[in-house]
């Protein structure tokens, strides 16, 4: 339950509803001690969690935020610039460094939208899969086929 205080108080502070030093007064009289503090830290981070389990690091992701906007608008500009300087300078012959140039310019701009993306927009969920062990029937020697080359 003190869990969940914790978070309500942080998106609280977090959306503004609550000022930064009523939330640190509000937990000014918790105290932790070590082992507490340690299993609290080492929960969910040692122990495996069950297959199927949806486990997440963040509240939410923040791709609402103008900022990722402007970085995908620019970033398709700047995408679609380079890549057009590379298809016009196919078509006139030019020299092929300067073809490398633009088409290097051009992965930078799509891996910087990546980098944003997977930052920024994607969800920080991970779903747990648990590889299981493999099984060799005892009759399966017998069917394996000796090939000769």
């Amino acid at each position: 339950m003190s869990d969940d205080i914790i978070m309500r108080l942080l998106k609280q502070v977090k959306s503004g509803e609550v000022n930064l030093e009523d939330a640190r007064a509000a937990l000014e009289g918790v105290n932790l001690t070590e082992e507490e503090y340690v299993t609290a830290v080492d929960h969910g981070v040692f122990n495996a969690p069950e297959p199927g389990t949806i486990v997440r690091s963040s509240i939410s992701p923040s791709a609402s935020s103008w900022l990722v906007t402007i970085v995908f608008v620019w970033g398709l500009f700047w995408t679609i610039y380079w890549s057009g300087g590379l298809y016009y300078g196919l078509f006139n012959h030019w020299d092929q460094q300067l073809l490398s140039f633009f088409m290097a310019m051009m992965l930078t701009t799509l891996i910087i939208m990546g980098i944003v993306y997977l930052k920024w927009v994607m969800p920080d969920t991970v779903i747990v899969k648990h590889r299981r062990n493999k099984f060799i029937g005892p009759k399966d020697p017998e069917s394996w086929v000796e090939y000769e080359v």
